[in-house]
Formats: C-alpha cells, sequence, structure tokens
C-alpha cells in the first residue's frame, strides 16, 4: 500500500514495468530484442505492401480505432460515441472487435447486450448494453470474417468500426492519408508513449511515428500541453470524457449523484475498483468529484468473484461499467457502477463523414 492525496490508499495489482516508463539500463539491455521486434514487424509490413498474403478490400469504409501501446487506451467508449454519432448523421454503422478473453470459436459470433463475456469478451458486451443492441457487433480473432459475417446478415450497414485492429495485416485498407475512405486512429491517453521503445524495453507495439490518419487523445490532461514532436504535422482531436451518476449494480433504476455519494459514505468506507487498461485514469476522474477511496487495480479484463468482493471491507464499491458486465451473477447492494459518457467534437465528427463520403477508391483499382 502507499498513500495518496487526501489519505486515500491505492493498491494496484496490473502495474506495467516501470522500465517502460523511462530509459535506463533495464530498457537498454532490452533494446537489441526491441530492435529485432521492429525488424520483424516491418518485414512483415513489406510483405503486406507488395501482396503477398491475398487480402481484400472490403466493400464498406472500415474505421480503426486502435493503440500502439499496449494496454488500453480508452478506445471502448470511443467506438461506442462514435458509432452513436455516425448513427444521428444517417449512416449504418456496424462494429467487430477480437472479443479479448473470449472462448474460441471456429466461427464468428454475433453479441448481444445478453450474451456471455466469457465466450464474447467483457468489450463488446459492453458495448450492447450502452447502444442497447441498436448495432450489429461481431467478434472473432480474424476480423475479416467478422466483416462478412455482419454484412451478410446485415446487408445495410454502409461502415464498421473495429474496436482496435490497427496491428491487423489481414484487414485490407486504404487509409484516408492515400486518397481512401478508411480511417486509422490512434487513442493516445496521459502516459503517452512511455521510454519510446518498442516491446519488450518498452511498452510500443509500433513506432511512435507510425502513420495514422489522426490521433485521439484521451483526457483534459492534454488541453494545456505542448505539442511535441510525436503529433507535428498529424491530425489531432482532443476527447473529453465524463461521468454519470453511479447506479447500484443489483437495481439500475436506483442512482446517486457522485456529490451524495461522498457526503453519504465515510471516505474508509469507500473502495474502487477497476479492471480496465488505465485504472489510474478511472481514480482520478473519481478524486476529481470529490471521492476519496481505497483504489484497488486490477489487470485489463479480469472478473470479479462472489468471494474477492465480499472480501473488501467497505460500504460502497464502485465499478466501471466494463466491470459490470462481468458482475451479472454478483448480488452485493454495495457495488454502484459509475458510467461514462463521451463526447465527439463537432470539427472530428465533420472530417469524418468527408472522408466517407469519398468514392469508393478500390472500383477503379481492382
Amino acid at each position: 500500500m502507499s498513500s495518496t492525496k487526501h489519505s486515500s490508499r491505492f493498491l494496484q495489482l496490473n502495474t506495467a514495468p516501470k522500465f517502460w516508463e523511462r530509459r535506463g539500463p533495464t530498457s537498454l539491455l532490452l533494446w537489441p530484442l526491441a530492435w529485432l521486434y521492429g525488424l520483424i514487424n516491418r518485414t512483415l509490413d513489406l510483405l503486406t505492401e507488395i501482396g503477398i498474403g491475398n487480402r481484400k478490400p472490403q466493400a464498406v469504409p472500415i474505421i480503426i480505432v486502435g493503440n500502439i501501446r499496449v494496454g488500453g487506451t480508452g478506445k471502448t467508449p470511443i467506438v461506442i460515441a462514435l458509432a452513436e454519432r455516425l448513427a444521428r448523421m444517417g449512416w449504418k454503422p456496424g462494429i467487430i472487435s477480437r472479443g479479448y478473453g473470449a472462448s474460441t470459436s471456429m466461427h464468428p459470433i454475433e453479441v448481444k447486450s445478453n450474451s456471455d463475456p466469457a465466450k464474447v469478451g467483457d468489450e463488446p458486451v459492453l458495448i450492447a448494453k450502452r447502444t442497447q443492441d441498436q448495432f450489429p457487433i461481431w467478434v472473432h480473432p480474424q476480423r475479416v470474417k467478422s466483416i462478412r459475417s455482419l454484412l451478410k446478415k446485415n446487408p445495410l450497414v454502409n461502415v464498421i468500426i473495429s474496436d482496435d485492429g490497427l496491428q491487423h495485416r489481414a484487414l485490407a485498407r486504404w487509409p484516408a492519408r492515400e486518397g481512401g475512405r478508411d480511417i486509422e486512429l490512434v487513442v493516445r491517453d496521459q502516459r503517452g508513449e512511455g521510454n519510446g521503445f518498442l516491446l519488450p524495453a518498452g511498452p510500443l507495439r509500433e513506432p511512435a511515428s507510425r502513420d495514422r490518419d489522426a490521433t485521439l487523445m484521451m483526457g483534459q490532461e492534454f488541453a494545456n500541453a505542448r505539442m511535441d514532436e510525436y503529433f507535428l504535422g498529424r491530425r489531432a482531436f482532443q476527447l473529453q470524457s465524463a461521468l454519470g451518476h453511479p447506479y447500484q449494480l443489483i437495481d439500475s433504476s436506483k442512482t446517486q449523484t457522485l456529490e451524495a455519494l461522498a457526503t453519504n459514505y465515510p471516505s474508509e468506507k469507500v473502495t474502487a475498483i477497476a479492471a480496465i487498461g488505465n485504472p489510474q485514469r478511472f481514480f482520478d476522474d473519481l478524486k476529481k468529484q470529490g471521492i476519496t477511496a481505497k483504489w484497488i487495480g486490477l489487470p485489463d479484463h479480469s472478473s470479479f468473484t462472489k468471494e474477492f468482493l465480499e472480501s473488501i471491507n467497505a460500504q460502497c464499491i464502485l465499478i466501471t461499467e466494463k466491470d459490470a458486465v462481468k458482475c451479472s451473477e454478483i448480488n452485493d447492494a454495495r457495488i454502484w457502477v459509475v458510467p461514462m459518457t463521451l463526447d465527439l467534437p463537432n470539427g472530428f465528427a465533420n472530417w469524418l463523414e468527408s472522408i466517407l463520403q469519398r468514392p469508393d477508391p478500390n472500383q477503379y483499382t481492382l
């Protein structure tokens, strides 16, 4: 345990290696492996570019929401906001995902709000619940198969949103920066790129210099940030999220404001738990709303057992919506779910539509 502001306690169980954040002896020792990792990726990219693999472009535009840093950076809320915004603009979006943590399946699986997260992944179920099954959602490690299944059952879908997939080379696309209508979005949070090294010397799956159509910067930490070399010559949009009114896990009709929660419970009797890519961001957002508590960060996609929750000495337990979808069998009145909303800037939405309205470049090249 270590002290934080307001005498809160923080138990972090999913910390990435500290040497990933700053260059030092360990990261430099591992740099040759990182160089080899990068060489392998560059070779695979080259093979892809010269046409090995028989990739075929898709019939509709693809929007990939991904990250180059290992671990979550807030992609799923963006996928939800993106689908809802596109629908209001008259588009008919569909969503695909790898379904991290899902059970292995030979064929793509359609996801509904009542789907089992153990079979299809927690994030796809969260998307289905938040959007009330408004959009078709399919999961499979091979995203091309998911697209085929989705379009076969939903032929009116005219744009696909991929939750992650920047490193999925089998998914052929013609990005907007090359005159196409597919869009690659890199999500970045306040952690940035750490020491800037590739795995295993650093946290990056691809170099920070990776081409992309736009960078989406999550969190107000970027509001007055200096535009460093990472952003020079690149389109970037700042996104702001907000926490909504918590609702009781066992009865979603019961809600209370965060202000009331902070007043009703002593800080030493409140525990916040998050099994997401960046738990600290959730905890920081709560602290900004006056919530002081014991913070427990778990590995991304972890499940909460009844025994684990019963062992927590608290009168109030706060969790994220992503974690709530894995707690359908938990009957604990102490648990309150904190929703998060995200609005997309009008400038970002207008830019997206200008790209999606382009004629299909593939009809002139095939």
